[in-house]
């Protein structure tokens, strides 16, 4: 196996323990459940790890190795916060997973992530993309990311079963089974279902691709970013900043912060209350509970 850097120098590190470590690696994830996007994503940079001490086995890799690499990363490949995250994540999980090794954390520090507010779309601008959806397959998966606050790949492993019509609820299953939780079904997206249901017939996962397979999430973002095109709006968007739209117009409606993070799925506070700094909900907003006393 060959991997390639961006200089485009290829380089062939000991097949034997390169293979093996890389093999061990995906069954531990595995065995814990991960998902294939992040093993996937953890695979590759690890293998950017090896190829980068190609003539040393990861046993014999050390702190101060793997030190030397993350700088490596910061100063000459220009790594932002987000990959530098992800590539210390990757190691340390292979060492800690399948060596059984940990990491000194004061070799191998978190990056501090610059503090960006989360951009939004206003109300009139989801609309108009909403309305230039022509597909009723991408209507209702787009539908569902703005109405329930969903991902692409949450709405994409969804199944029949986990639409709950009475309840008016769905069904959000993690990968890892530790965050499950429920989302409201909305009923204008319970209405264009039953019309989806009738054109398509869905068997086991709600939105299916080629030989009923699950849908997957590429097209789903290239059929938002052609919506988003016809709607005719001048804003970058992406399904993520259609997410984020939902929870802060969720928050100007007055909805108690709590619930908004339990149906995002949230582990911490602190994760939704990003939203609440772009919402335009502010003092003037908040009426004194001595207004509603008749004294």
């Amino acid at each position: 196996m060959e991997i390639s850097e961006s200089s485009g120098k290829k380089l062939k590190p000991d097949k034997v323990s390169y293979n093996s470590a890389l093999s061990k690696y995906r069954e531990a994830m595995r065995q814990k459940k991960y998902s294939e996007a992040t093993i996937k994503s953890y695979l590759q940079y690890f293998q950017r790890f090896l190829n980068y001490y190609k003539e040393i086995t990861p046993e014999k890799i050390s702190d101060d190795q793997m030190r030397e690499y993350i700088l490596y990363l910061v100063v000459e490949r220009k790594y932002s916060v987000s990959s530098q995250n992800l590539a210390i994540s990757a190691i340390k999980n292979y060492y800690q997973a399948v060596l059984g090794r940990d990491i000194d954390k004061y070799y191998l520090t978190r990056p501090r992530g610059e503090k960006r507010l989360p951009i939004i779309l206003n109300k009139v601008e989801v609309s108009m993309i909403l309305k230039s959806i022509n597909n009723l397959k991408y209507k209702c998966m787009i539908f569902l990311v703005y109405s329930a606050g969903l991902t692409p790949s949450e709405i994409c492993y969804i199944k029949v079963e986990d639409i709950n019509s009475e309840k008016m609820q769905i069904f959000i299953s993690s990968a890892k089974g530790d965050k499950d939780r429920y989302v409201i079904l909305s009923q204008k997206i319970l209405d264009l279902l039953r019309e989806y249901f009738i054109q398509f017939n869905p068997q086991k996962w709600l939105f299916e691709g080629s030989n009923g397979s699950q849908f997957p999430t590429r097209s789903l973002q290239k059929a938002f970013q052609k919506a988003v095109k016809n709607s005719g709006i001048n804003k970058s968007a992406t399904l993520t900043i259609l997410k984020n739209s939902f929870a802060v117009h969720l928050i100007e409606k007055g909805v108690d912060i709590r619930y908004i993070q339990k149906m995002l799925g949230h582990k911490h506070s602190n994760t939704t209350m990003k939203y609440l700094r772009v919402s335009k909900r502010d003092l003037s907003a908040i009426q004194s509970p001595l207004d509603n006393l008749d004294v």
